[in-house]
């Protein structure tokens, strides 16, 4: 499988990438492309070969759920089982931004895609471009870090060209992504918990979440 790349603007990424990678993404295909969390692989959580490529792509463990990007909170809440309130008060205070919250997945996800856990990581990011594949779409989309697993996430369209070259359809190439990448924060649980701290800290998390 040969990868394609298309140079693009972050800020301002032209009608014609955005068509060209939302009409990969519905042929099952996956893309890579820049947010304001480093680079990521997308893809249709609903189509299951979709979902099995991005696994084979990162040589991911089938037992780790696939984080999604949405549109918007009422996007998010769609995919979601039972809303707990510590996830609103998070997604309206950092989203769009960099934090995925992990909540338990409504029956709409396909089991395959939360890595048969039945839990599903959601985010809704500043970047143009995921937002505007997403509006294309119509859909969320899968969105995992661009990188084989165990090696560290790209940080350029090049960069993941060269590492990903032949596991992936298409590459946006928007240039370099700067930042820490999002946190992650489980809250599934009685007690809330930061799976990996990024941009947003702990700290920032607990004084939000005070008293709840």
């Amino acid at each position: 499988m040969a990868t394609d790349l298309i140079e693009i603007d972050q800020e301002l990424p032209s009608e014609v990438a955005i068509e060209r990678a939302a009409v990969a993404i519905r042929r099952g295909q996956v893309v890579a492309i820049p947010t304001d969390s480093l680079y990521t692989l997308v893809a249709d959580p609903f189509n299951l070969q979709a979902v099995g490529r991005v696994f084979d792509a990162k040589g991911r463990d089938a037992g780790r759920s696939l984080p999604m990007l949405v549109a918007d909170l009422m996007m998010a809440e769609d995919l979601v089982k039972e809303i707990p309130a510590r996830f609103q008060l998070l997604a309206r205070k950092f989203w769009p931004g960099p934090l995925t919250i992990i909540v338990p997945a409504s029956a709409k996800v396909p089991l395959k895609v939360t890595g048969n856990t039945g839990r599903l990581g959601l985010r809704q990011s500043r970047s143009r471009t995921a937002q505007a594949i997403i509006d294309w779409l119509g859909q969320p989309l899968i969105s995992t870090s661009a990188n084989v697993s165990g090696l560290p996430t790209c940080r350029s369209g090049i960069e993941v060209f060269g590492t990903m070259d032949g596991r992936i359809d298409l590459v946006l190439d928007g240039g370099s992504c700067v930042g820490s990448g999002a946190t992650t924060v489980d809250v599934t649980e009685p007690y809330w918990k930061v799976i990996r701290e990024g941009s947003i800290t702990e700290k920032e998390i607990a004084g939000w979440l005070k008293g709840s």
